[in-house]
């Protein structure tokens, strides 16, 4: 027998390649889920513990191509899925009812964390793509903004992993410091709630802040933060047209793809509303749809983790990381003043 036979016979076939792969990230998830149980990892979360596992597993043992097929329908295709099913935590009609202020001041936000961001990056000369990622994260809601945005950019995986993992670090340690400065801030518990919600990164960044306060400034927070979850959608598709725009030749152009996943995220988002004003679901089964669409995100970003080489995000990381905790640290002063507008 041939040594080319030997070597087909030797692979596994793509049925195994894909089904080991997705296993291979369901373990990592489960790892990572459990390792966020965990003091100091509890306040980052199960999206960057997976991260942290994984790219561990890739400089110890090496990237597992022999399941490449299933970890890239994990970081793709799963990735894609928990946006759609992300949608589900919009209550739409909630945010349109609170008022256009909503709206506005979360726009204001978005604009500022991304264009400033670029600024400080230049500056920095630090890595431009990295960078608006993290622009895109700080200024709507953290991983899942990063993750809806990296497709339409055609941002490396390695990149998107990094900028999750950026996020959930810095926006981990500014919502600890936020529950440390709520005693001692002359700010009502209405006014530290929205600063919160308009302020920081993650939704679970706002939630872990805003608990302190109470119930009522807990929900006010998270209706803040939402209006600039809502407004992922119109961002989306903003730089779609922007990157369609700027391409050098039309082949390029048509290789930017069309972001389907944003109809599904929108279509949830309509079914989230009617289902929270018609009340057709318990808290409970709605608690159980967010920690299983958590735990495909944890998967998709399982699958970026084992993308990231430890030399080159050493070398790319640095300066747009210093450039997220310059911005976040300006955003959450500026933030503040505004709150007594």
């Amino acid at each position: 027998m041939q040594p080319e036979q030997l070597e087909i016979q030797k692979q596994p076939s793509k049925v195994v390649r894909l089904l080991g792969g997705i296993g291979f990230t369901v373990l990592i998830a489960l790892a990572g889920t459990l390792l966020a149980l965990l003091p100091i990892f509890e306040k980052i979360g199960p999206l960057a513990s997976a991260i942290f596992i994984a790219v561990l597993y890739r400089q110890f043992f090496g990237f597992p191509h022999r399941i490449e097929a299933g970890i890239a329908f994990s970081s793709k295709t799963l990735l894609r899925l928990a946006i759609v099913l992300y949608g589900l935590k919009l209550n739409i009609s909630l945010i349109l009812q609170e008022g256009v202020s909503v709206l506005v001041r979360g726009g204001i936000v978005i604009i500022f964390s991304i264009a400033f961001m670029l600024l400080i990056a230049k500056w920095l000369k630090a890595d431009l793509q990295i960078a608006l990622l993290l622009g895109i994260g700080t200024g709507i809601c953290g991983a899942a903004a990063i993750a809806a945005a990296a497709p339409i950019l055609q941002a490396k995986e390695e990149d998107t992993a990094a900028g999750v993992g950026m996020i959930a670090l810095v926006g981990t340690i500014f919502a600890v410091l936020y529950t440390v400065l709520f005693p001692i801030l002359p700010l009502s518990e209405k006014a530290y709630a929205l600063w919160s919600g308009i302020s920081l990164h993650e939704i679970a960044h706002v939630a872990l802040a805003a608990a302190p306060a109470g119930q009522e400034a807990l929900a006010l927070s998270l209706l803040a933060k939402l209006g600039r979850v809502l407004l992922l959608i119109p961002v989306c598709f903003i730089l779609m047209y922007w990157k369609k725009r700027n391409s050098k030749d039309q082949k390029e152009a048509a290789s930017i793809p069309f972001p389907w996943f944003l109809l599904g995220f929108i279509i949830m988002s309509i079914v989230g509303t009617i289902i929270s004003e018609k009340q057709l679901a318990t808290v409970g089964t709605l608690d159980s749809i967010s920690k299983g669409t958590t735990f495909i995100l944890t998967m998709a970003m399982t699958g970026l983790g084992l993308n990231i080489h430890l030399k080159t995000l050493r070398e790319k990381a640095l300066r747009p990381l210093i450039a997220l905790m310059i911005v976040s640290v300006v955003l959450s002063v500026l933030t503040y003043f505004s709150v007594f507008i």
